[in-house]
């Protein structure tokens, strides 16, 4: 939630206020406190300083520090909206999520045409976490786009409510507008993408779509760790999918070995069984993977241990076939031998390597 775009509109005065602002946007938080605390030792009753260092504090991680701020801001105007919209943040990431809505409303009956006290409140409602009032942040979260349908959180915030409300037609179509007003949203083609996940199992296309908007997250905000593990994910369903083929051609190759010296037409049945396998799974594959994901999806898997994991098992099993049916005189225990413990080393991994990438979520977003 940020009041950064409406307060920017607001009317002001002051060369140092203004150099403050622009270097508030360019995220340089301390310099613009610094300047900020420069005019408030000559007017300490500032309201426009007041608040810009209030939204520093909390840019540098400072709530309680922003919400003495804040509060004094009010206590100069304490009718001023833009104070407002920056107490309610302020008390959100407090947790003081009562306070918080109390100040959102506060924000409405101030002014109720403004989409900033109706996007607040959807934003409250939702990251206090009461389920029940989700339908009520969602219609917050509607008049808050009625009101300003050019504002991308606004949007954002519909789309994410109707994600976390199953409703999952009018989510894509609210992070769509998003991404529409604001191509660089990063969590907007998050979301988008975990809504085509879902529908990867039905549509190569939907597969497509959701790794190439992951790769778009993760490359526009390098620190979001929730794209590049949905990416693993895919990456490791993707090698997961392979045990597949990987058990069939084992079977097939089995089937097919015969003694030394045996029926060579039967073998390259067998072999052939394995090859068309083996290449209709990759030519399957390589329609999903579009050109401009291999190297991100291959970069993602070579530094993701249970997705290396899960391929060692799948690979040694496909050589197995392989071996089995290039050389027909293997011996049964030999044969036996390996067999075994390649068949539950696949299934064991299968297990083991999922749980382990479970442990890398960094939480839950969107939905």
């Amino acid at each position: 939630m940020s009041t950064d775009a409406a307060h920017a509109e607001r009317a002001g005065d002051g060369g140092g206020l203004d150099r403050a602002d622009a270097l508030h946007d360019l995220g340089r938080f301390e310099q613009a406190a610094a300047l900020a605390g420069v005019h408030l030792a000559e007017h300490p009753d500032d309201v426009r300083a007041l608040i810009l260092l209030a939204r520093c504090r909390r840019s540098l991680g400072d709530p309680v520090g922003a919400l003495e701020s804040v509060d004094e801001a009010l206590r100069v105007a304490p009718d001023d909206t833009y104070a407002w919209l920056v107490r309610v943040d302020t008390l959100t990431k407090l947790g003081r999520f009562a306070e918080a809505e109390q100040a959102a409303h506060r924000c409405i009956a101030l002014s109720p045409h403004f989409w900033g006290g109706h996007h607040c409140l959807a934003v409250v409602l939702e990251q206090s976490g009461q389920r029940g009032r989700r339908h009520e942040a969602y219609l917050a979260a509607r008049r808050a786009t009625e009101l300003e349908p050019e504002a991308p959180a606004a949007h954002f915030m519909v789309g994410l409510l109707a994600h976390r409300l199953g409703d999952r037609a009018t989510a894509r179509l609210a992070y769509e507008t998003t991404l529409r007003l604001d191509p660089e949203n990063s969590e907007a083609h998050n979301n988008l993408a975990t809504l085509h996940m879902r529908r990867s199992w039905f549509s190569r296309a939907a597969w497509t779509r959701a790794a190439e908007g992951f790769v778009d997250s993760a490359a526009l905000d390098l620190e979001d760790r929730h794209a590049r593990f949905n990416l693993e994910t895919m990456a490791w369903g993707l090698v997961a999918g392979a045990r597949w083929p990987a058990l069939i051609g084992f079977i097939l190759a089995i089937g097919f070995q015969v003694p030394e010296g045996g029926d060579l037409t039967r073998t390259l049945a067998g072999a052939a069984a394995v090859t068309g396998l083996w290449t209709a799974w990759a030519l399957w594959q390589r329609g999903k993977i579009s050109p401009r994901l291999r190297r991100p999806m291959l970069l993602t898997a070579r530094s993701c241990r249970p997705v290396i994991a899960m391929a060692v098992p799948v690979v040694a099993m496909g050589l197995y076939s392989l071996v089995v049916l290039a050389l027909p005189g293997l011996g049964a225990g030999l044969l036996g031998a390996l067999a075994v413990p390649l068949f539950w080393g696949l299934i064991l991994t299968y297990w083991i390597s999922r749980a382990a990438l479970n442990r890398r979520s960094p939480g839950r977003r969107g939905q």
